[in-house]
């Protein structure tokens, strides 16, 4: 069906070289339409950060209209027209109609077709709404605006086939669910079992992939109040507790930077979902001290039990399996409060991450109110001041170490290995 709307997304609001590609494609005589977030966006009153084209150019076709472009999936009829310097630009798909889906990701057959196709494999319909700015006419075949307008998020066909060609396409679904605020319809969450079992045959590298942009999407702390008592947590993080005010913290902190613009790193927040684990682990070390009390060699094969388990099912990168044992291991440094631990700390190139998460530690319920304050204050010391602060805790330390020492020169000679074995 074709719909006309009352509130066009008006010419100036398309970006200059938007504009200029749907032109080139309409003087060559190609349909162009914006499809996608974009339209679904303006039709919201959300603000809209990247515009999709579809056209019934062919990619060869659409490669000789424009001098510069790049193939990023020509393949699938996507070119991306580049239209300032280095690599931004446009990206422009044929219309095409996909079937087959054995490897749960790219379809096995892909037929350049019409733009009725092209809305048909498509994910959800409220995707799936064509927009053509000169003639101010919107299309919608598959019922994306009464989608819309109830806040509700469909899958465009039958919603078991279309999770059982990628089971992926579930996360899609709550990533939605969570930044639109749309209520999911009733067939997805009766598939998030079956979806749940499903992502095991998914590759872990890709899921990793998609974890990512979960908790990158600026609405983490949604997803995860929605993930966590679900099958999908349990098949994406087996060893994360479902109630942790530690996540509960990280995921509103990650948020709150991504809508500041703050770079966030996936690191820091798989230092947060493994923490537990990982923390159990040491408690359960062969030297039986756990926490900060646990020595070098117990907390290096802590952090492999606990980022093994996790790398299982999702992949970690080894830049980012680093960063999450700097933060775990600069834990007891920073609670020690002791000269040498906190120079070391200072001078760790992690020093901030593992400051921060040291914060989060305290703020959702770990006593450690009182080291968390003392680095707050040494940052906002330097120079001399530092320093004398820094040590100030040799005083304080002092006292306990001399006991030590002379419990220990008051050992008979002779006394040879302790009865218990240990040196």
């Amino acid at each position: 069906m074709w719909t006309r709307i009352e509130k066009p997304l008006s010419i100036p609001q398309v970006p200059p070289e938007v504009r200029g590609v749907l032109n080139a494609l309409y003087s060559a005589g190609y349909e162009a339409y914006l499809v996608g977030g974009c339209v679904r966006d303006h039709l919201l009153n959300r603000p809209v950060k990247d515009y999709d084209v579809a056209t019934s150019a062919l990619p060869d076709e659409v490669m000789a209209l424009f001098p510069r472009t790049v193939e990023t999936g020509k393949s699938f009829g996507v070119v991306r027209v580049l239209t300032g310097e280095g690599e931004s630009g446009v990206e422009v798909a044929t219309f095409r109609k996909e079937s087959g889906y054995q490897d749960h990701r790219h379809p096995s057959r892909v037929e350049f077709s019409g733009v009725q196709e092209d809305a048909s494999r498509r994910d959800f319909t409220v995707n799936a709404l064509y927009y053509d700015p000169v003639d101010e006419e919107l299309r919608d075949f598959v019922g994306g605006i009464a989608d819309l307008a109830a806040g509700r998020l469909r899958f465009i066909g039958d919603t078991a086939t279309r999770l059982r060609e990628d089971p992926v396409r579930i996360l899609r679904a709550v990533r939605f669910h969570a930044k639109l605020g749309f209520a999911l319809d009733p067939s997805i969450e009766r598939a998030l079992p079956d979806c749940a079992r499903r992502l095991g045959e998914i590759p872990p590298a890709r899921l990793f992939d998609e974890v990512c942009k979960l908790f990158e999407s600026g609405v983490a702390r949604r997803i995860w109040g929605y993930l966590a008592p679900t099958p999908l947590r349990r098949a994406l993080f087996p060893t994360v507790p479902p109630n942790d005010p530690l996540i509960d913290a990280a995921m509103a902190s990650t948020d709150a930077r991504v809508q500041e613009d703050k770079p966030v790193t996936p690191g820091f927040l798989l230092a947060v979902l493994f923490w537990r684990d990982y923390a159990a682990h040491c408690a359960g070390s062969d030297s039986g001290r756990g926490g900060s009390r646990a020595s070098a060699d117990d907390r290096a094969h802590a952090a492999s039990a606990a980022l093994g388990a996790a790398h299982d099912v999702i992949t970690i990168p080894r830049r980012f399996s680093q960063f999450v044992r700097d933060v775990w291991f600069l834990q007891p440094k920073l609670e020690a409060q002791r000269p040498k631990s906190a120079r070391i700390a200072l001078e760790h190139p992690r020093f901030r991450a593992g400051y921060d998460f040291l914060l989060l530690r305290a703020a959702s319920g770990e006593l450690l109110e009182e080291q968390a304050d003392w680095w707050t204050h040494l940052q906002t010391l330097s120079g001399e001041a530092r320093t004398a602060a820094i040590d100030a805790l040799t005083d304080e330390a002092a006292p306990e170490a001399k006991k030590k020492r002379r419990r220990r020169r008051r050992k008979p000679r002779g006394a040879g290995v302790p009865s218990d074995g240990l040196a």
